[in-house]
């Protein structure tokens, strides 16, 4: 019945000679444009000292997509054919004291970042524990990487992490600084890096956290979320104003 139904509107529409459907796809596409335009036009009138081509480009494309460091700087991209990753984070010891396996919590959260977000073939983080917790005489990320048969190991070297603002108890702002590495994996099971980044993070960016106003738990797992994000936009693309939302 309604293939019948939809050949009877085309042989109507076809009866007093217009198509069913491009032509008024293609009026819903030019009204589209054309109110996209008056919009940017008038955002350009009302707002004075703006960039007025960066301000129309935005309205009618989109905000601008910021490319990867990693594929700037390596020509070299995860989402590449046959491409696999694994992702190895490193603590020391005084740091694994007072965060309980702030390793392993870190790595799965950029593993779930990059499979989710950058579309990348990312070994399963609990292997990747298992392996390590199994050959903790493990030297370097190579030896990792020769393990799962990967053509990258992102390698996070933790040198500090803080979840409260400098010189107070009542007060959230994690910090991190770290270097973030990329070897990359030959067929004959040797690697060499080929990516090195320093760390700074900070959250919130602008003003800390009352103790108040969320848990100490809460806000450890925002603060690892925004972390996993802010190493994983070095690997996957990301948008200017990205870091807008955790300025506070």
């Amino acid at each position: 019945m309604e293939f019948s139904q939809s050949n009877t509107a085309d042989k109507t529409a076809s009866s007093i000679g217009r198509k069913p459907c491009s032509v008024t796809c293609t009026t819903l596409s030019r009204r589209s444009r054309l109110s996209l335009g008056l919009t940017a036009l008038a955002l350009l009138v009302l707002i004075p000292g703006c960039n007025y081509v960066v301000l129309l480009g935005y309205l009618i494309g989109g905000p601008p997509q910021l490319e990867p460091l990693f594929e700037k700087e390596t020509g070299k991209s995860f989402t590449d054919k046959d491409v696999r990753v694994a992702v190895v984070c490193y603590a020391p010891d005084e740091l694994k004291y007072q965060f309980d396996n702030i390793d392993h919590v870190l790595s799965k959260s950029i593993s779930m970042h990059l499979a989710q977000k950058g579309k990348v073939d990312v070994v399963r983080p609990d292997k990747v524990r298992t392996w390590l917790e199994e050959n903790r005489d493990w030297d370097t990320p190579v030896e990792v990487g020769a393990a799962f048969d990967v053509r990258y190991v992102v390698y996070i070297d933790l040198a500090d992490f803080s979840l409260y603002e400098r010189d107070s108890v009542n007060l959230f702002r994690g910090r991190c600084e770290a270097i973030v590495s990329v070897y990359e994996m030959k067929a004959d099971g040797t690697g060499r890096p080929i990516f090195s980044r320093d760390l700074n993070s900070a959250y919130p960016t602008q003003v800390p956290r009352s103790a108040s106003e969320v848990s100490y738990d809460t806000f450890r797992m925002e603060y690892f979320i925004r972390l996993s994000d802010e190493i994983g936009r070095m690997f996957y693309p990301s948008f200017n104003g990205d870091d807008i939302g955790y300025a506070t």
